[in-house]
């Protein structure tokens, strides 16, 4: 992408009421909507993030199926979730909002509580050693992300990578987390749930079209 295209969609997404794009400062300083997203949304509906939103295709499209459900996009990446905020404008879907910021923050984004499901979509896997503090489902963003969960939150972890489904549902089991389904091959075996295989990331679509198995991990976690 040019530098000439990032910048409109930069600029566009200043005028999008549905994306938030705090410094950090303000993230950490004491965040406007932690313990108020029902403020932002105007509802009290349950709120569902999806972190490393990317595009928001996931965002979209499971708060176009689910219009009673809050759906916040996570991403340091304004350009990509512009996509996302863009479609959400347009055909003027209310429930979906997307926030610029670090993933490592997300418990001062959201009060203890406030959240009701996480969905990681397609992280990097982090493969190199000196990345693991990085990856997604290692034990230090677990334990962001129970803080923020309500007592009945279920994560979600969605990938192309076998080495990142082999490695959290180790690590789950290992900690003694509540793993609800496992597959290492989503759409070639039965029992999938609906959200998982009905919507697909732009990426997805790529993978599946060459023969790469998807692989799904849904859970609750029990610190």
């Amino acid at each position: 992408m040019g530098s000439k295209n990032k910048l409109k969609r930069f600029n566009e997404n200043k005028t999008f009421e549905n994306v938030i794009q705090p410094t950090r400062e303000e993230v950490i300083s004491g965040f406007k909507y932690q313990g108020k997203w029902n403020e932002f949304f105007g509802n009290n509906n349950p709120i569902v993030l999806e972190l490393g939103c990317g595009k928001g295709e996931y965002t979209v499209a499971l708060a176009q199926r689910n219009p009673n459900v809050n759906y916040i996009g996570i991403d340091i990446k304004g350009a990509r979730f512009w996509r996302g905020a863009k479609t959400a404008t347009e055909e003027n879907i209310p429930n979906v909002a997307f926030v610029r910021t670090q993933i490592e923050l997300v418990d001062f984004i959201f009060a203890e509580n406030e959240v009701s499901e996480i969905w990681i979509t397609f992280p990097d896997p982090q493969i190199k050693y000196k990345r693991t503090k990085h990856r997604m489902t290692g034990d230090a963003f677990l334990k962001r992300y129970h803080k923020v969960l309500n007592s009945e939150g279920i994560m979600h972890l969605k990938t192309d990578s076998e080495f990142m489904h082999g490695y959290t549902l180790g690590l789950l089991h290992g900690q003694g987390h509540d793993v609800m389904y496992a597959n290492h091959d989503v759409y070639r075996q039965e029992g999938a749930p609906e959200e998982v295989t009905k919507v697909q990331t732009y990426y997805e679509s790529q993978y599946l079209e060459v023969g790469k198995a998807i692989t799904y991990i849904k859970f609750k976690l029990k610190y």
